[in-house]
């Protein structure tokens, strides 16, 4: 096998060894870094000596051992030797249990509630989740957040610090809990594609590292709950929308908007399976905000051209999704359907309602938006303005080249001096 392959089986198998460990043993932490060891000693050992009938069972066994190990280093360090024997391997080890393959998904859900805990900040539960679950190295993650590699090795390491410290057992919060700490898992799952797809800042649009990772999880996790209509839609959303992706930079990088995007360059086979799932989900309830997002990109992407686009669908979608969130992004881009269904300054008095929300006080769609609307309507000093406060809010390099070119365009050629 050749050393991509084994890279892509020991990323797959990490988090299920990672889950294995934690709910026989606890300690998170140091579980975590008995799995690196366990990998590196795969990665060295594989090549050569060829891969084992049971992989999996193979890792589990090492890091089993190399987990005895730390904790016995642990303890001595502590004066307390004689809890060493707590953390014995088993003698049955070895032998795998018949209800493995359950076990492991279950397990994985489990790390995800883990990775999701409440005790952490929502960027703590994104870095945590995709170096436990993901199989990311902290590296891998410090780039794609454009943060130091020993900042995001501390924020992990109080994440899992602070896991510890709240005393939590590996095991599936109590039904009481469950549907928040769902929530919050997919809410994660979100955040994760959502940075890959629109980087908030630095000098790339996309950092496809991230929205990639997003989708790979996103699928795990349909797998283990094919019948969970709310996966179903983050799945189709992701699918649907990061289908537009090859269209939306140039070959420059530069920001392309999506009415003057080349759609024959949308990959179709995202968007035909992304409609799928939110076709068979859609009549299953009562849909919730993913599925409803999914649908609107449904219908983004099932337009053969942007003047085609059914914006009176759309607005009705928007408006039964913020019956179900208070999200003010979410309003923004209701407004721009408004504009689009029935006029542009009915969507610029909604926005105007917006500017109020500190939600959006430093965000800069808000003023792009409105910068749009004004330019629609024929304003184009004030559109002129909106786009350049926009570019100053935008901490992403091609959205503020694109929006600074906008505001360019909208005041036309400097007039000569007379």
């Amino acid at each position: 096998m050749s050393d991509i392959a084994n890279t892509d089986l020991l990323r797959v198998l990490a988090p299920r060894v990672l889950a294995a460990l934690v709910r026989r043993y606890g300690h998170f932490d140091t579980a975590e870094d008995a799995v690196q060891e366990a990998l590196l000693a795969a990665a060295t050992r594989w090549p050569t000596a060829g891969i084992p009938d049971d992989p999996q069972a193979w890792l589990i066994t090492v890091g089993s051992r190399k987990l005895t190990d730390l904790l016995r280093a642990e303890q001595a360090r502590r004066r307390r030797e004689e809890q060493v024997a707590r953390w014995a391997l088993p003698q049955d080890w070895l032998t795998p249990p018949a209800d493995r393959g359950p076990a492991d998904s279950d397990d994985t859900l489990i790390l995800l509630f883990l990775c999701c805990h409440p005790a952490l900040t929502p960027s703590s539960q994104v870095a945590l989740t995709l170096r436990a679950v993901g199989g990311l190295t902290t590296a891998e993650i410090a780039r794609a957040f454009l943060v130091p590699e020993a900042t995001m090795t501390k924020r992990i390491g109080r994440a899992k610090k602070a896991i510890g410290d709240s005393g939590g057992a590996f095991a599936a919060p109590s039904s009481s809990k469950r549907d928040a700490r769902w929530a919050a898992v997919l809410h994660v799952l979100y955040l994760i594609f959502t940075e890959g797809y629109g980087a908030t800042s630095g000098p790339r649009l996309h950092r496809v590292e991230l929205s990639a990772e997003a989708i790979r999880l996103t699928r795990l996790v349909h797998r283990l709950l094919p019948e969970d209509d709310e996966v179903t839609g983050l799945l189709a959303l992701m699918l649907l929308t990061d289908a537009r992706r090859p269209a939306r930079t140039g070959r420059g990088g530069e920001l392309i908007a999506m009415e003057d995007q080349d759609r024959a360059l949308w990959q179709s086979e995202a968007i035909s399976e992304g409609v799928a799932l939110i076709t068979a989900s859609l009549p299953r309830g009562v849909p919730g905000p993913y599925q409803l997002q999914a649908a609107i990109a449904a219908v983004h992407d099932e337009a053969p051209t942007y003047a085609d686009t059914d914006w009176a669908q759309i607005m009705l979608l928007y408006r039964r999704l913020l019956r179900l969130v208070d999200n003010p992004v979410i309003a923004l881009n209701h407004a721009v359907a408004v504009s689009m269904a029935t006029g542009p300054h009915a969507g610029l008095a909604l926005v105007e309602k917006l500017a109020d929300d500190h939600r959006l006080a430093a965000d800069h769609r808000l003023s792009a938006v409105r910068a749009h609307l004004l330019e629609r309507i024929g304003d184009h000093e004030a559109a002129h303005a909106a786009y350049l406060r926009a570019a100053q809010q935008a901490t992403n390099l091609p959205q503020r080249r694109y929006l600074v070119t906008r505001a360019a365009r909208v005041r036309g050629p400097a007039m000569p001096h007379e």
